[in-house]
């Protein structure tokens, strides 16, 4: 991993064309969600899943997603959580999206602070770049896992599903 000055970073909307395509209006005001991402695997690599908590413009919980991704180290979790949250966004049209992770890694490669040289993770960041640029506006921000619970739990819950262990109640 190499880090780069912050003069050096690529911004994830490196030209207004990407930002603001002509069919939009740029000037729109345009209502956040916010999408709190979590991968994680049991080993590394080893039994993987990931979660995301979203919450509309209001804060109201408006999804939950996990999946078990079978064997797969913990970045390539955290990476399909951050897809999963991305396309969620695109797909139920909503133009701007805050991302929360407790993945430094994954964060730092997001606003060009790292470069990413693993081949496992490259397609994966090459595409989450792709999908940023469909949205208005994307933030990203690292957060230590104490504030990262709800997605933590819903990672966890589907590295139990796919290793076959049954969910307690609460």
């Amino acid at each position: 991993m190499s880090s780069k000055p912050a003069s050096d970073r690529p911004s994830l909307f490196p030209d207004s064309t990407e930002s603001a395509p002509a069919n939009r209006a740029s000037a729109r005001h345009v209502d956040w969600i916010t999408a709190n991402v979590d991968g994680g695997a049991r080993g590394n690599p080893g039994p993987a899943g990931y979660g995301a908590f979203i919450r509309g413009p209001e804060g109201k919980p408006i999804a939950q997603l996990s999946e078990y991704l079978g064997i797969k180290t913990n970045n390539f979790a955290e990476y399909s959580a951050l897809l999963e949250a991305l396309e969620y966004a695109i797909t139920h049209g909503y133009r701007a999206l805050k991302v929360i992770s407790d993945s430094e890694l994954m964060v730092r490669q997001m606003t060009g602070q790292y470069r990413v040289s693993s081949p496992d993770l490259k397609p994966m960041y090459e595409k989450a770049r792709s999908l940023v640029r469909q949205l208005d506006k994307f933030a990203i921000e690292h957060v230590l896992r104490a504030k990262n619970q709800h997605a933590d739990r819903l990672a966890n819950e589907a590295m139990d599903r796919g290793m076959g262990k049954k969910a307690t109640g609460i």
